[in-house]
């Protein structure tokens, strides 16, 4: 197929960032009193927007995390990105192919533009991704994925009908937005594995493997 708009998501496609940010947000939360293992922080806020660990630590444990939680775990995220932080391999090839063959493409995450700003400017893919195809939840009053407003709300800013984008993911919550969304989406299975995204439409292991689901013409 080739797509009119190819939508990413950040982290862990285009950054890779999920084993640092959840080593850090695991570990605070253990500290906090809510113990979280690695594997758990991946299975319960992989793909969620900030809010969402509020909500789980709230069911699981019957508590209530503090008021500044959010600020002060991305002030450790972001103090361990600045020490190292890498694009996902093939990441700027990939979005320099595209621009090459003249599809449009965009970012759309969960996180807040602060944290989507850090990791484009440490990972060296700002040039690749001005502010006008970077899309946060912020954009759509907090709401993260798995509802579909941050796809919709991108395919709409950038003026293309939903069935007509290719959605790049790598969380179940993801999936779920997409399809939600009416968009078909490839599982980028370099971190999760295919079985734990059964509704994608199609799985990559390489990020460079989305060249093969496009217009095979170029």
């Amino acid at each position: 197929m080739k797509p009119q708009l190819v939508i990413f998501d950040n982290d862990g496609v285009l950054v890779d960032s999920e084993p640092t940010a959840h080593r850090a947000l695991s570990g605070y939360l253990t500290e906090l009193g809510f113990p979280f293992t690695l594997e758990e922080s991946y299975r319960y806020f992989l793909g969620n927007a900030a809010r969402t660990v509020h909500t789980v630590v709230a069911d699981r444990y019957g508590g209530a995390l503090p008021a500044d939680f959010t600020a002060r775990c991305h002030e450790r995220v972001f103090a361990a990105f600045r020490e190292r932080l890498d694009a996902t391999q093939g990441a700027s090839t990939v979005l320099t192919e595209l621009r090459r063959r003249g599809i449009p493409y965009c970012l759309a995450s969960s996180s807040d533009h602060a944290w989507i700003d850090l990791t484009l400017d440490k990972t060296g893919l700002r040039p690749l991704l001005p502010p006008g195809v970077v899309f946060s939840a912020q954009d759509v009053g907090g709401i993260g994925k798995p509802a579909p407003d941050l796809f919709l709300h991108a395919a709409a800013t950038i003026g293309t009908h939903p069935r007509d984008c290719l959605v790049i993911e790598d969380s179940p919550n993801g999936i779920h937005a997409a399809r939600a969304a009416g968009m078909p989406v490839l599982g980028y299975t370099a971190l999760t594995p295919a079985s734990s995204l059964p509704q994608a439409t199609s799985y990559i292991t390489n990020l460079t493997d989305l060249l093969d689901h496009l217009d095979p013409d170029h």
